[in-house]
């Protein structure tokens, strides 16, 4: 099974091209699994009182957001395992988290040595792009981002973290170009450099 982890900032289409890239692999009838590293810490959180949704996370103090990670790869690592030797496993996660304490890597060392991904994409667009991207989404709480400088900052963090963890496990970093209007351009990227 070969592991590629899908970053990107809020508002930056890691949804819409992960669901471009399903598409193309179910055509292709392949073996895959997309899974949110957000939803599997979610599940937990939730599970355990700690928060209501999911924008209320990146707010729990870091010891419960580091607590709540590790949780979360090991449960990943397990649903990966079982697409065997051809499978392609996509994990749609943030490579930073913006925090009130700070930068929180989302990809920290205790992370990253169970996922250990054969590449670490960062999945980019323009400020203003994804400043109108997170306006039109009415079903999440960005307010976070929801500036200029802040989204440039948090682009230039989460190349930094990228480049970190992929140190780490030896993976390589790809940024990938998320183009307004057309996702299957970088879905088809995502899916060659795995191949």
């Amino acid at each position: 099974m070969k592991m590629g982890i899908v970053t990107g900032i809020p508002g930056v289409g890691k949804t819409t091209v992960l669901s471009k890239v399903s598409e193309i692999l179910s055509l292709e009838n392949r073996k895959y699994k997309i899974m949110n590293y957000g939803d599997y810490m979610l599940n937990t959180a939730i599970s355990e009182g700690f928060v209501s949704n999911r924008d209320e996370m990146r707010k729990l103090p870091l010891s419960k957001q580091r607590e709540l990670q590790l949780i979360a790869a090991k449960k990943i690592v397990e649903d990966a395992e079982k697409l065997g030797e051809d499978g392609l496993a996509f994990i749609d996660t943030h490579a930073v988290i913006r925090t009130p304490a700070g930068y929180l890597p989302g990809l920290p060392k205790h992370v990253i040595e169970i996922l250990s991904p054969q590449v670490i994409f960062l999945l980019e667009s323009s400020p203003e792009d994804i400043l109108n991207r997170q306006k039109r989404d009415k079903g999440r709480i960005r307010s976070d981002y929801a500036d200029i400088n802040v989204i440039n900052e948090t682009i230039n963090f989460a190349r930094y973290a990228a480049m970190a963890s992929a140190v780490l496990v030896g993976a390589s970093v790809k940024i990938v170009i998320n183009k307004e209007g057309d996702p299957s351009i970088a879905a088809k990227e995502i899916i060659s450099s795995m191949m």
